[in-house]
């Protein structure tokens, strides 16, 4: 099993950033609050022997999971020959599974922190640091009584990334470190549990109108067609959302509404061969694995169809290269739509 180990000073965004690196990857989060704040809670003082104990209980378990890996995040002083020691004996720990370990190393101002310091995220996940002023001074007393920052060269371990997110968000912190370690993305199985597809009632057609919109506008401005989804009126959605054999659902993301999707055939005795047409993410949500989640989620949905059909622009790789990673094949001939964009037939059969 691999492990992510992001360190930094206090309040330079480790938590956050890990929040962002487990939506993106089969990666779980269990971040270094997570224990310390029950003991605080339940103790009323801070006990270390007990929150390492709870520590390694979360670590044994976690260990006998089909996860790719955790993400851990320490406040490492480099000047105290026990943390060094901790770190060495937690890489030595997941080496031992055959895993691979990278350190992330965030650094970031003074000023930027102790703004980070403020914010609703951490105040909302850490009640030790709701009384600012006194989060404030412990803050600045660990910066000063120990160094937190490594030196150049330092850390000894191949898998090392420093990032300066001063002014980068943690979403795109998350991102670069995605890609730097070429981390797994999250596993289908978990993303198909966190997926719900809920069907759309009449009343809300509207919704998925400027769902649609938003959706397909930014392809729309690129490709200037004439049947884009994005000019699509809600008189035309709404007709198909009366056909008997044709179902819009939304896609329901943790609770969130991300995107649309709508099933079914404009013949209302097939059961065996069914259309998938329009599919959309909304674009906050894209490159989460979300739209292959959504299509695989609808295959057990329909375990009757045979032979499932949709097309795409043949210029939008990405868009083919979901389909194709879905099972999809090319099939047909393509069909030219102006001088920049051509449209592709898929096809399914089980």
């Amino acid at each position: 099993m691999n492990l992510v180990l992001i360190i930094g000073s206090g309040a330079v965004g480790k938590m956050t950033v890990g929040q962002e690196l487990m939506k993106i990857t089969d990666y779980r989060l269990f971040h270094n609050h997570m224990m310390i704040e029950p003991v605080l809670e339940v103790f009323g003082r801070f006990d270390g022997a007990l929150v390492n104990k709870l520590r390694e209980d979360i670590f044994e378990a976690f260990m006998k999971t089909d996860y790719t890996g955790m993400i851990f995040t320490y406040m490492w002083a480099f000047d105290m020959p026990s943390d060094w020691d901790y770190v060495n004996g937690l890489v030595d720990r997941f080496k031992a599974t055959g895993g691979e370990v990278y350190i992330v190393e965030l650094v970031a101002d003074r000023e930027t922190r102790l703004e980070r310091n403020r914010s609703e995220n951490r105040l909302m996940n850490k009640a030790s640091k709701r009384d600012i002023v006194v989060s404030e001074d412990r803050m600045l007393r660990e910066e000063t009584k120990h160094r937190i920052v490594s030196n150049e060269g330092e850390i000894p371990y191949e898998n090392y990334f420093r990032i300066d997110n001063t002014d980068i968000s943690a979403e795109k912190a998350a991102a670069m470190i995605k890609e730097k370690f070429d981390l797994a993305d999250k596993g289908i199985k978990e993303l198909k549990n966190m997926i719900k597809l809920e069907e759309v009632r009449n009343e809300e057609l509207p919704l998925v109108h400027s769902m649609q919109v938003e959706s397909f506008m930014p392809l729309y401005e690129k490709y200037h067609d004439e049947g884009s989804p994005a000019i699509e009126t809600l008189e035309r959605i709404q007709k198909r959302a009366q056909r008997p054999n044709r179902k819009y659902f939304f896609i329901v993301y943790n609770g969130a509404r991300v995107g649309v999707i709508n099933l079914g055939h404009n013949d209302p005795e097939e059961k065996k061969v069914s259309i998938i047409s329009p599919i959309f993410i909304l674009p906050k949500y894209q490159d989460r694995g979300l739209g292959y989640a959504t299509i695989m989620k609808s295959f057990e949905m329909y375990p009757e169809v045979d032979t499932w059909k949709l097309d795409t622009i043949l210029q939008e790789k990405r868009n083919c290269h979901l389909y194709e990673k879905c099972g999809f094949k090319r099939v047909g001939e393509e069909h030219p739509v102006n001088d920049v964009m051509t449209l592709v037939d898929y096809e399914l059969k089980r």
